[in-house]
Protein backbone atom coordinates (compact mmCIF):
# COMPACT_ATOMS: atom_id res chain seq x y z
CA UNK A 1 0.00 0.00 0.00
CA UNK A 2 1.32 3.48 -0.76
CA UNK A 3 0.11 6.87 0.51
CA UNK A 4 -3.17 6.85 -0.68
CA UNK A 5 -6.04 8.22 1.25
CA UNK A 6 -8.17 5.21 3.17
CA UNK A 7 -11.02 5.39 5.23
CA UNK A 8 -9.63 4.74 8.43
CA UNK A 9 -7.19 6.95 8.43
CA UNK A 10 -9.69 9.56 8.29
CA UNK A 11 -11.45 7.73 11.20
CA UNK A 12 -12.14 8.76 14.66
CA UNK A 13 -12.00 5.54 16.84
CA UNK A 14 -13.99 5.13 20.14
CA UNK A 15 -12.83 2.46 22.26
CA UNK A 16 -14.65 0.73 24.72
CA UNK A 17 -14.16 -1.48 27.69
CA UNK A 18 -17.36 -3.46 27.76
CA UNK A 19 -17.44 -4.16 31.47
CA UNK A 20 -17.05 -0.73 32.37
CA UNK A 21 -19.58 0.96 29.76
CA UNK A 22 -23.00 0.09 30.30
CA UNK A 23 -24.86 -2.46 32.01
CA UNK A 24 -28.51 -3.25 30.59
CA UNK A 25 -29.44 -5.61 33.42
CA UNK A 26 -28.93 -4.91 36.32
CA UNK A 27 -25.68 -7.48 37.20
CA UNK A 28 -22.81 -4.61 38.17
CA UNK A 29 -21.01 -5.39 34.62
CA UNK A 30 -21.61 -3.90 31.50
CA UNK A 31 -22.99 -5.74 28.71
CA UNK A 32 -23.55 -5.97 24.68
CA UNK A 33 -26.73 -4.56 25.26
CA UNK A 34 -25.85 -1.72 27.13
CA UNK A 35 -23.36 -0.80 24.14
CA UNK A 36 -26.34 -0.75 22.12
CA UNK A 37 -28.32 1.52 23.91
CA UNK A 38 -25.58 4.26 23.60
CA UNK A 39 -24.87 3.86 19.81
CA UNK A 40 -27.01 7.21 19.31
CA UNK A 41 -24.90 8.74 21.86
CA UNK A 42 -21.56 8.03 19.88
CA UNK A 43 -23.08 9.04 16.82
CA UNK A 44 -24.06 11.68 17.52
CA UNK A 45 -20.15 12.73 19.24
CA UNK A 46 -19.54 12.05 15.81
CA UNK A 47 -16.65 8.96 15.97
CA UNK A 48 -17.30 6.40 13.01
CA UNK A 49 -15.27 3.36 14.51
CA UNK A 50 -15.39 1.55 17.98
CA UNK A 51 -12.51 -0.68 18.96
CA UNK A 52 -14.13 -3.10 21.68
CA UNK A 53 -11.89 -4.44 24.05
CA UNK A 54 -12.07 -8.48 24.36
CA UNK A 55 -15.95 -9.69 24.19
CA UNK A 56 -14.72 -13.61 24.33
CA UNK A 57 -15.85 -16.26 26.52
CA UNK A 58 -13.38 -16.17 29.26
CA UNK A 59 -12.50 -16.79 33.22
CA UNK A 60 -11.96 -13.32 33.78
CA UNK A 61 -8.40 -13.31 35.71
CA UNK A 62 -7.50 -10.68 33.41
CA UNK A 63 -10.96 -9.03 32.80
CA UNK A 64 -11.09 -10.89 29.56
CA UNK A 65 -7.61 -10.83 27.99
CA UNK A 66 -7.58 -14.16 28.93
CA UNK A 67 -9.78 -16.11 26.39
CA UNK A 68 -11.42 -19.22 26.60
CA UNK A 69 -13.29 -19.35 23.59
CA UNK A 70 -12.38 -17.06 20.58
CA UNK A 71 -15.70 -17.87 19.01
CA UNK A 72 -18.37 -17.38 21.49
CA UNK A 73 -19.68 -14.67 23.85
CA UNK A 74 -18.71 -13.94 27.74
CA UNK A 75 -22.33 -14.76 29.97
CA UNK A 76 -21.39 -11.37 31.37
CA UNK A 77 -21.86 -9.54 28.17
CA UNK A 78 -24.48 -11.38 26.53
CA UNK A 79 -25.09 -13.56 23.70
CA UNK A 80 -23.33 -14.04 20.03
CA UNK A 81 -26.84 -12.82 18.86
CA UNK A 82 -26.56 -9.55 21.10
CA UNK A 83 -23.24 -9.33 19.07
CA UNK A 84 -24.84 -9.88 15.98
CA UNK A 85 -27.57 -6.91 16.68
CA UNK A 86 -24.76 -4.32 17.84
CA UNK A 87 -23.16 -4.87 14.78
CA UNK A 88 -26.06 -4.47 12.25
CA UNK A 89 -27.01 -1.45 14.75
CA UNK A 90 -23.80 -0.04 14.30
CA UNK A 91 -23.37 -0.53 10.50
CA UNK A 92 -26.23 1.46 10.30
CA UNK A 93 -24.97 4.49 12.04
CA UNK A 94 -21.93 4.27 9.79
CA UNK A 95 -20.07 3.21 12.93
CA UNK A 96 -17.51 0.38 12.04
CA UNK A 97 -16.46 -2.18 14.72
CA UNK A 98 -12.80 -3.53 15.25
CA UNK A 99 -12.94 -6.45 17.77
CA UNK A 100 -9.51 -7.22 19.94
CA UNK A 101 -7.34 -9.91 18.82
CA UNK A 102 -5.58 -11.64 21.77
CA UNK A 103 -3.63 -14.90 20.81
CA UNK A 104 0.27 -14.02 22.42
CA UNK A 105 -1.84 -16.08 25.10
CA UNK A 106 -4.94 -17.92 25.77
CA UNK A 107 -6.90 -18.49 28.91
CA UNK A 108 -5.47 -22.24 30.84
CA UNK A 109 -9.37 -22.79 30.37
CA UNK A 110 -9.28 -22.43 26.36
CA UNK A 111 -9.89 -25.97 25.05
CA UNK A 112 -6.03 -26.26 23.65
CA UNK A 113 -4.41 -25.91 26.91
CA UNK A 114 -6.75 -28.07 28.46
CA UNK A 115 -5.84 -30.90 25.75
CA UNK A 116 -2.01 -29.68 25.97
CA UNK A 117 -1.93 -30.57 29.72
CA UNK A 118 -2.87 -33.81 29.46
CA UNK A 119 -0.13 -35.29 28.58
CA UNK A 120 3.88 -34.79 26.77
CA UNK A 121 2.45 -36.40 23.64
CA UNK A 122 -1.27 -34.90 23.24
CA UNK A 123 -1.32 -33.57 19.53
CA UNK A 124 -1.93 -30.06 21.81
CA UNK A 125 1.13 -29.94 23.69
CA UNK A 126 3.08 -28.09 21.13
CA UNK A 127 0.16 -25.67 21.30
CA UNK A 128 1.77 -24.00 24.18
CA UNK A 129 5.24 -23.23 25.27
CA UNK A 130 6.69 -26.36 27.64
CA UNK A 131 10.39 -27.18 29.10
CA UNK A 132 11.47 -29.64 31.37
CA UNK A 133 12.88 -27.45 34.57
CA UNK A 134 16.44 -26.57 34.47
CA UNK A 135 18.27 -28.31 37.86
CA UNK A 136 15.10 -28.93 39.62
CA UNK A 137 14.05 -25.05 39.39
CA UNK A 138 12.59 -23.21 36.64
CA UNK A 139 13.92 -23.15 32.63
CA UNK A 140 15.02 -19.78 32.74
CA UNK A 141 14.90 -16.55 35.15
CA UNK A 142 12.23 -14.56 33.49
CA UNK A 143 9.64 -12.53 35.45
CA UNK A 144 5.64 -12.40 34.71
CA UNK A 145 5.24 -8.50 33.55
CA UNK A 146 2.45 -9.30 36.17
CA UNK A 147 4.57 -9.94 38.80
CA UNK A 148 6.45 -13.04 40.21
CA UNK A 149 7.63 -15.65 37.87
CA UNK A 150 6.71 -16.33 34.27
CA UNK A 151 6.71 -20.13 34.84
CA UNK A 152 4.12 -22.35 36.11
CA UNK A 153 5.27 -25.90 37.47
CA UNK A 154 2.51 -28.72 36.35
CA UNK A 155 2.93 -32.09 38.45
CA UNK A 156 1.75 -34.55 36.27
CA UNK A 157 3.88 -33.64 33.22
CA UNK A 158 7.23 -32.52 35.55
CA UNK A 159 7.24 -29.45 32.68
CA UNK A 160 6.32 -26.01 32.98
CA UNK A 161 4.70 -23.55 30.70
CA UNK A 162 5.36 -20.52 30.05
CA UNK A 163 3.34 -17.46 30.97
CA UNK A 164 4.66 -13.60 30.19
CA UNK A 165 1.44 -12.78 31.90
CA UNK A 166 -0.53 -14.02 34.88
CA UNK A 167 -0.40 -17.97 35.44
CA UNK A 168 -3.57 -18.53 33.44
CA UNK A 169 -2.55 -16.77 30.42
CA UNK A 170 0.12 -19.45 28.83
CA UNK A 171 1.74 -18.39 25.71
CA UNK A 172 0.65 -19.86 22.28
CA UNK A 173 3.66 -21.16 20.54
CA UNK A 174 3.44 -19.67 17.19
CA UNK A 175 6.73 -21.48 16.03
CA UNK A 176 3.79 -24.40 15.45
CA UNK A 177 1.76 -23.82 11.99
CA UNK A 178 -1.12 -25.65 13.43
CA UNK A 179 -1.55 -22.84 15.94
CA UNK A 180 -1.20 -20.52 13.06
CA UNK A 181 -4.05 -22.26 11.34
CA UNK A 182 -6.26 -21.92 14.00
CA UNK A 183 -5.80 -18.65 14.44
CA UNK A 184 -5.91 -17.63 11.02
CA UNK A 185 -9.50 -19.81 10.60
CA UNK A 186 -10.85 -18.02 13.85
CA UNK A 187 -9.86 -14.72 12.23
CA UNK A 188 -11.54 -15.17 8.92
CA UNK A 189 -14.75 -16.55 10.93
CA UNK A 190 -14.82 -13.31 12.74
CA UNK A 191 -14.30 -10.86 9.32
CA UNK A 192 -16.95 -13.49 7.59
CA UNK A 193 -19.53 -11.82 10.49
CA UNK A 194 -18.67 -8.58 9.04
CA UNK A 195 -16.69 -6.74 11.53
CA UNK A 196 -14.40 -4.69 10.09
CA UNK A 197 -10.54 -5.16 11.67
CA UNK A 198 -8.81 -5.98 14.37
CA UNK A 199 -6.76 -3.79 17.47
CA UNK A 200 -3.87 -6.57 17.96
CA UNK A 201 -2.98 -7.25 22.05
CA UNK A 202 0.78 -7.70 22.56
CA UNK A 203 1.28 -8.73 18.97
CA UNK A 204 5.16 -7.36 18.82
CA UNK A 205 5.70 -10.29 21.68
CA UNK A 206 3.93 -13.49 19.60
CA UNK A 207 7.85 -14.62 18.92
CA UNK A 208 10.08 -15.75 21.18
CA UNK A 209 13.71 -16.58 20.94
CA UNK A 210 14.06 -20.36 20.37
CA UNK A 211 16.73 -20.77 23.46
CA UNK A 212 14.94 -18.79 26.16
CA UNK A 213 18.06 -17.43 27.65
CA UNK A 214 18.47 -16.21 31.25
CA UNK A 215 17.21 -12.00 31.57
CA UNK A 216 19.48 -9.61 32.94
CA UNK A 217 18.06 -9.48 36.96
CA UNK A 218 18.95 -5.35 37.10
CA UNK A 219 19.38 -6.07 40.82
CA UNK A 220 15.94 -7.37 40.94
CA UNK A 221 14.81 -10.93 41.80
CA UNK A 222 13.41 -11.78 38.29
CA UNK A 223 15.56 -11.61 34.78
CA UNK A 224 14.31 -9.49 32.02
CA UNK A 225 12.33 -11.64 29.14
CA UNK A 226 11.70 -8.29 27.34
CA UNK A 227 15.07 -8.59 24.90
CA UNK A 228 14.08 -12.44 24.17
CA UNK A 229 9.76 -11.75 23.53
CA UNK A 230 9.81 -8.05 22.07
CA UNK A 231 9.68 -8.07 18.38
CA UNK A 232 11.00 -11.65 18.11
CA UNK A 233 13.06 -13.61 15.19
CA UNK A 234 10.02 -14.48 13.36
CA UNK A 235 7.30 -11.91 14.32
CA UNK A 236 7.74 -10.47 10.97
CA UNK A 237 7.01 -13.49 8.68
CA UNK A 238 3.57 -14.77 10.61
CA UNK A 239 2.48 -11.15 10.45
CA UNK A 240 3.13 -11.59 6.52
CA UNK A 241 1.74 -14.46 6.58
CA UNK A 242 -1.81 -13.50 8.17
CA UNK A 243 -1.90 -10.52 6.41
CA UNK A 244 -1.41 -12.41 3.02
CA UNK A 245 -4.07 -15.80 4.21
CA UNK A 246 -6.39 -13.17 5.75
CA UNK A 247 -6.23 -9.36 6.24
CA UNK A 248 -5.52 -8.76 2.35
CA UNK A 249 -8.78 -10.53 1.46
CA UNK A 250 -10.74 -8.06 3.50
CA UNK A 251 -11.25 -3.70 3.57
CA UNK A 252 -10.54 -3.07 7.67
CA UNK A 253 -7.79 -2.06 9.72
CA UNK A 254 -5.45 -3.22 11.68
CA UNK A 255 -3.84 -1.94 14.73
CA UNK A 256 -1.05 -3.68 16.38
CA UNK A 257 -0.14 -2.89 20.27
CA UNK A 258 3.59 -2.95 19.49
CA UNK A 259 5.40 -3.08 22.90
CA UNK A 260 8.94 -1.78 22.60
CA UNK A 261 8.24 -0.86 19.12
CA UNK A 262 10.90 1.83 17.33
CA UNK A 263 10.24 3.97 14.41
CA UNK A 264 12.40 1.22 12.19
CA UNK A 265 10.38 -1.83 13.98
CA UNK A 266 7.03 0.56 13.25
CA UNK A 267 8.08 0.44 9.49
CA UNK A 268 8.76 -3.19 9.37
CA UNK A 269 5.09 -3.68 10.95
CA UNK A 270 3.17 -0.82 9.33
CA UNK A 271 5.29 0.78 6.89
CA UNK A 272 2.56 1.40 3.57
CA UNK A 273 4.56 -1.62 1.85
CA UNK A 274 5.08 -3.82 4.43
CA UNK A 275 2.80 -6.62 4.01
CA UNK A 276 1.53 -6.73 7.61
CA UNK A 277 -0.77 -4.62 9.90
CA UNK A 278 -1.86 -0.65 8.81
CA UNK A 279 -0.83 1.06 12.06
CA UNK A 280 0.53 0.50 15.20
CA UNK A 281 0.48 1.84 18.94
CA UNK A 282 3.67 3.16 20.43
CA UNK A 283 4.15 3.82 24.12
CA UNK A 284 6.90 6.34 24.37
CA UNK A 285 5.10 9.08 25.66
CA UNK A 286 3.47 6.62 28.41
CA UNK A 287 6.74 6.04 29.40
CA UNK A 288 7.77 9.47 30.38
CA UNK A 289 6.52 9.49 33.88
CA UNK A 290 8.45 6.06 34.67
CA UNK A 291 10.71 5.89 37.90
CA UNK A 292 12.81 3.92 39.73
CA UNK A 293 10.09 1.00 39.76
CA UNK A 294 9.39 1.22 35.96
CA UNK A 295 5.58 2.29 35.60
CA UNK A 296 5.16 2.57 38.91
CA UNK A 297 5.52 6.29 39.85
CA UNK A 298 4.16 10.01 40.23
CA UNK A 299 6.51 11.52 38.38
CA UNK A 300 5.12 14.25 35.70
CA UNK A 301 5.34 14.18 32.38
CA UNK A 302 8.02 16.65 30.97
CA UNK A 303 6.71 18.88 28.19
CA UNK A 304 10.37 19.33 26.32
CA UNK A 305 10.72 15.07 26.49
CA UNK A 306 6.86 14.69 25.42
CA UNK A 307 7.22 16.97 21.97
CA UNK A 308 10.54 15.11 21.62
CA UNK A 309 8.49 11.76 21.43
CA UNK A 310 5.64 13.51 19.22
CA UNK A 311 8.13 15.09 16.86
CA UNK A 312 9.93 11.70 16.14
CA UNK A 313 6.61 10.10 15.53
CA UNK A 314 5.53 12.58 13.37
CA UNK A 315 8.62 12.87 11.37
CA UNK A 316 9.93 9.50 11.29
CA UNK A 317 6.61 7.96 9.98
CA UNK A 318 6.03 10.46 7.68
CA UNK A 319 5.24 8.93 3.48
CA UNK A 320 6.12 5.67 5.28
CA UNK A 321 3.40 4.33 7.80
CA UNK A 322 0.69 5.85 9.73
CA UNK A 323 0.48 7.44 13.38
CA UNK A 324 -1.96 6.64 15.86
CA UNK A 325 -2.99 9.21 18.73
CA UNK A 326 -3.52 8.60 21.84
CA UNK A 327 -3.47 10.27 25.27
CA UNK A 328 -5.27 6.89 27.37
CA UNK A 329 -6.99 3.32 27.04
CA UNK A 330 -8.08 0.86 29.72
CA UNK A 331 -3.90 -0.06 30.22
CA UNK A 332 -2.95 3.84 31.36
CA UNK A 333 -4.49 6.46 33.45
CA UNK A 334 -6.63 9.07 32.24
CA UNK A 335 -5.77 11.94 30.13
CA UNK A 336 -6.97 14.63 32.24
CA UNK A 337 -5.11 13.73 35.29
CA UNK A 338 -1.78 12.33 33.82
CA UNK A 339 -1.03 15.08 31.12
CA UNK A 340 -3.60 18.00 32.05
CA UNK A 341 -4.90 19.17 34.98
CA UNK A 342 -7.63 17.71 37.04
CA UNK A 343 -8.36 20.23 39.31
CA UNK A 344 -11.75 21.51 39.80
CA UNK A 345 -10.61 24.87 38.51
CA UNK A 346 -8.96 23.58 35.11
CA UNK A 347 -10.10 20.21 34.25
CA UNK A 348 -12.11 21.19 31.97
CA UNK A 349 -10.28 23.83 30.14
CA UNK A 350 -7.10 21.45 30.09
CA UNK A 351 -9.34 18.29 28.57
CA UNK A 352 -9.82 20.79 26.04
CA UNK A 353 -6.53 21.14 25.14
CA UNK A 354 -5.32 17.91 25.42
CA UNK A 355 -7.46 16.98 23.04
CA UNK A 356 -6.73 20.17 20.74
CA UNK A 357 -3.27 19.02 20.49
CA UNK A 358 -3.99 15.11 19.56
CA UNK A 359 -6.46 15.88 17.42
CA UNK A 360 -4.38 18.16 14.95
CA UNK A 361 -1.42 15.67 14.84
CA UNK A 362 -1.28 13.71 11.62
CA UNK A 363 -2.82 10.31 12.26
CA UNK A 364 -5.91 8.27 13.62
CA UNK A 365 -7.29 9.59 16.66
CA UNK A 366 -8.33 7.23 19.48
CA UNK A 367 -10.67 8.37 22.55
CA UNK A 368 -11.22 6.28 25.51
CA UNK A 369 -14.49 6.40 27.03
CA UNK A 370 -14.92 8.92 29.47
CA UNK A 371 -12.09 10.94 27.87
CA UNK A 372 -14.90 13.05 26.07
CA UNK A 373 -16.24 13.99 29.29
CA UNK A 374 -12.70 14.93 31.28
CA UNK A 375 -13.22 11.62 33.22
CA UNK A 376 -10.27 11.35 35.93
CA UNK A 377 -8.24 9.61 37.69
CA UNK A 378 -9.47 7.29 41.19
CA UNK A 379 -7.98 7.06 44.91
CA UNK A 380 -9.27 4.57 46.21
CA UNK A 381 -8.93 4.23 50.13
CA UNK A 382 -7.77 0.66 50.45
CA UNK A 383 -6.21 -1.71 47.83
CA UNK A 384 -9.22 -4.05 48.31
CA UNK A 385 -11.28 -1.71 46.24
CA UNK A 386 -9.11 -2.31 43.26
CA UNK A 387 -9.54 -5.26 41.10
CA UNK A 388 -6.94 -4.98 38.50
CA UNK A 389 -4.52 -8.21 38.92
CA UNK A 390 -1.25 -6.61 37.51
CA UNK A 391 -2.08 -3.73 40.40
CA UNK A 392 -3.19 -5.96 43.32
CA UNK A 393 0.46 -8.21 42.87
CA UNK A 394 2.56 -5.59 42.03
CA UNK A 395 1.35 -3.91 45.40
CA UNK A 396 1.61 -7.44 47.29
CA UNK A 397 5.30 -8.12 45.71
CA UNK A 398 6.82 -3.92 46.85
CA UNK A 399 4.33 -3.98 49.49
CA UNK A 400 5.02 -7.58 51.32
CA UNK A 401 8.11 -8.72 49.70
CA UNK A 402 9.99 -5.78 49.01
CA UNK A 403 9.52 -3.37 51.93
CA UNK A 404 8.02 -0.77 50.15
CA UNK A 405 5.74 1.67 52.26
CA UNK A 406 2.09 0.97 51.59
CA UNK A 407 1.56 4.98 51.23
CA UNK A 408 3.98 5.39 48.82
CA UNK A 409 2.81 2.17 46.41
CA UNK A 410 -0.75 3.59 47.11
CA UNK A 411 0.05 6.87 45.44
CA UNK A 412 2.19 5.03 42.65
CA UNK A 413 -1.59 3.23 42.26
CA UNK A 414 -3.26 6.31 42.27
CA UNK A 415 -1.12 8.29 39.03
CA UNK A 416 -0.66 4.73 37.01
CA UNK A 417 -2.82 1.65 37.92
CA UNK A 418 -5.40 0.17 35.19
CA UNK A 419 -8.01 0.57 36.95
CA UNK A 420 -7.86 4.49 36.71
CA UNK A 421 -9.59 3.98 33.11
CA UNK A 422 -11.74 1.05 34.66
CA UNK A 423 -14.36 3.13 36.72
CA UNK A 424 -17.27 2.60 35.39
CA UNK A 425 -18.95 5.34 32.90
CA UNK A 426 -20.32 8.46 33.91
CA UNK A 427 -23.27 8.76 32.13
CA UNK A 428 -25.52 11.03 34.77
CA UNK A 429 -25.95 12.23 38.96
CA UNK A 430 -28.15 8.96 39.69
CA UNK A 431 -26.62 6.27 41.87
CA UNK A 432 -23.99 4.22 40.21
CA UNK A 433 -23.48 6.95 38.02
CA UNK A 434 -26.46 5.53 35.71
CA UNK A 435 -24.40 3.20 34.78
CA UNK A 436 -26.04 -0.22 36.72
CA UNK A 437 -29.05 -0.46 38.75
CA UNK A 438 -27.09 -3.02 41.16
CA UNK A 439 -23.76 -3.32 42.54
CA UNK A 440 -21.09 -2.18 39.96
CA UNK A 441 -17.89 -4.81 39.93
CA UNK A 442 -15.75 -2.07 40.54
CA UNK A 443 -16.73 1.20 41.97
CA UNK A 444 -17.58 4.34 40.41
CA UNK A 445 -15.28 7.03 40.63
CA UNK A 446 -17.41 9.88 43.35
CA UNK A 447 -17.03 12.59 41.58
CA UNK A 448 -19.80 11.19 39.19
CA UNK A 449 -22.37 14.03 40.34
CA UNK A 450 -19.95 16.88 38.40
CA UNK A 451 -18.80 14.39 35.80
CA UNK A 452 -21.31 12.41 33.72
CA UNK A 453 -22.73 12.98 30.09
CA UNK A 454 -26.07 14.01 31.18
CA UNK A 455 -24.67 17.20 32.44
CA UNK A 456 -22.70 17.54 29.20
CA UNK A 457 -24.78 16.81 26.26
CA UNK A 458 -26.80 19.78 26.52
CA UNK A 459 -24.30 22.31 27.64
CA UNK A 460 -22.15 23.71 24.76
CA UNK A 461 -19.18 24.80 26.54
CA UNK A 462 -18.76 21.08 28.17
CA UNK A 463 -15.88 18.62 27.34
CA UNK A 464 -18.19 16.74 25.13
CA UNK A 465 -19.32 18.74 23.19
CA UNK A 466 -16.06 20.82 22.43
CA UNK A 467 -14.80 16.85 21.47
CA UNK A 468 -17.90 16.67 19.17
CA UNK A 469 -16.83 19.89 17.60
CA UNK A 470 -13.01 18.40 16.98
CA UNK A 471 -14.52 15.53 15.76
CA UNK A 472 -16.32 17.33 13.10
CA UNK A 473 -13.22 19.26 12.01
CA UNK A 474 -11.91 16.61 10.71
CA UNK A 475 -14.27 16.06 8.59
CA UNK A 476 -14.40 18.89 7.20
CA UNK A 477 -10.81 20.07 6.59
CA UNK A 478 -8.27 17.25 5.38
CA UNK A 479 -5.53 19.20 6.28
CA UNK A 480 -6.03 17.64 9.88
CA UNK A 481 -5.64 14.57 8.20
CA UNK A 482 -3.21 14.50 5.58
CA UNK A 483 -1.21 17.79 6.12
CA UNK A 484 2.50 17.71 6.53
CA UNK A 485 3.32 18.72 10.68
CA UNK A 486 6.07 21.32 11.76
CA UNK A 487 7.31 21.86 15.14
CA UNK A 488 7.72 25.43 16.27
CA UNK A 489 9.36 26.70 19.91
CA UNK A 490 10.85 22.88 20.38
CA UNK A 491 12.35 24.06 23.47
CA UNK A 492 9.60 26.18 25.34
CA UNK A 493 9.10 24.11 28.16
CA UNK A 494 5.29 24.98 28.33
CA UNK A 495 3.91 25.74 24.94
CA UNK A 496 3.32 23.05 22.38
CA UNK A 497 2.82 24.68 19.03
CA UNK A 498 3.11 23.14 15.58
CA UNK A 499 1.91 24.07 11.63
CA UNK A 500 0.07 21.89 9.50
CA UNK A 501 0.51 22.37 5.63
CA UNK A 502 -1.60 20.87 2.78
CA UNK A 503 -1.66 22.66 -0.48
CA UNK A 504 -1.99 26.12 -0.28
CA UNK A 505 -3.64 25.95 3.50
CA UNK A 506 -1.44 26.11 6.95
CA UNK A 507 -3.26 25.26 10.69
CA UNK A 508 -1.61 27.21 13.56
CA UNK A 509 -1.87 25.15 16.70
CA UNK A 510 -0.94 26.39 19.91
CA UNK A 511 -1.35 24.52 23.11
CA UNK A 512 -0.51 25.80 26.85
CA UNK A 513 0.70 23.05 28.64
CA UNK A 514 0.56 24.79 32.04
CA UNK A 515 -1.18 26.84 34.95
CA UNK A 516 -0.04 29.84 34.23
CA UNK A 517 -0.06 33.04 31.52
CA UNK A 518 2.29 32.28 28.86
CA UNK A 519 3.90 34.47 25.43
CA UNK A 520 4.11 32.73 22.45
CA UNK A 521 4.89 35.05 19.02
CA UNK A 522 3.67 34.20 15.72
CA UNK A 523 5.87 32.39 13.58
CA UNK A 524 7.39 34.90 11.04
CA UNK A 525 5.62 33.27 7.81
CA UNK A 526 2.28 34.68 9.36
CA UNK A 527 2.88 37.42 10.82
CA UNK A 528 0.05 40.06 9.40
CA UNK A 529 -1.74 37.00 7.51
CA UNK A 530 -5.45 36.96 7.92
CA UNK A 531 -6.23 33.71 9.73
CA UNK A 532 -10.19 31.86 10.80
CA UNK A 533 -9.70 30.41 14.55
CA UNK A 534 -11.32 26.51 13.91
CA UNK A 535 -11.46 26.26 17.45
CA UNK A 536 -10.01 27.34 20.59
CA UNK A 537 -11.45 26.12 24.56
CA UNK A 538 -11.76 29.99 25.98
CA UNK A 539 -13.86 32.74 24.26
CA UNK A 540 -12.08 33.94 20.99
CA UNK A 541 -9.69 36.81 21.28
CA UNK A 542 -7.98 39.01 18.56
CA UNK A 543 -5.14 37.51 16.57
CA UNK A 544 -2.34 39.64 17.22
CA UNK A 545 2.04 38.98 16.60
CA UNK A 546 2.32 37.83 20.11
CA UNK A 547 -0.03 36.37 21.94
CA UNK A 548 -1.00 35.96 25.58
CA UNK A 549 -2.22 32.08 26.07
CA UNK A 550 -4.15 31.67 29.63
CA UNK A 551 -4.13 28.68 31.43
CA UNK A 552 -4.42 25.25 29.38
CA UNK A 553 -5.36 27.51 26.39
CA UNK A 554 -5.51 25.79 23.30
CA UNK A 555 -5.94 28.13 19.45
CA UNK A 556 -6.43 26.81 16.28
CA UNK A 557 -6.04 28.81 13.25
CA UNK A 558 -6.54 28.25 9.42
CA UNK A 559 -4.15 31.09 7.23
Amino acid sequence: MNQEKVWWKESVVYQIYPRSFKDSNGDGIGDLRGIIEKLDYLKDLGVTMVWLSPIYKSPNEDNGYDISDYQDIMDDFGTMHDFDELLSEAHKRGIKIIMDLVVNHTSDEHKWFIESKKSIDNPYREYYIWRKSKAGVEPNNWGSWFGGKAWEYDNASDMYYLHIFAKKQPDLNWDNPKVRDEVFSMMTWWLDKGIDGFRMDVISLISKVKELPDGDTHGGLYGDLAPYCIHGPNVHDYLKEMNERVLSKYDIMTVGEATGVTIEEAKKYAGYDSGELDTVFQFEHMDLTNGEHGKWSNKRFSLLELKKVFDKWQKGLKGEAWNCLFWSNHDQPRAVSRFGDDSHQYREVSAKMLGTCLHMLQGTPYVYQGEELGMTNVRFKSIDNYRDIETINTYNENVNNRGLQPEIMMDYIYHVSRDNARTPMQWDDTENAGFTTGTPWIKVNDNYKKINAKAQVNDENSVYNYYKKLISLRKEHEIIIYGDYELLSPEDENIYAYIRSFNNDKLLIICNFSKYIMNFEIPKELKGKEAKMLISNYPEEKLADNISLRPYEARVYKY
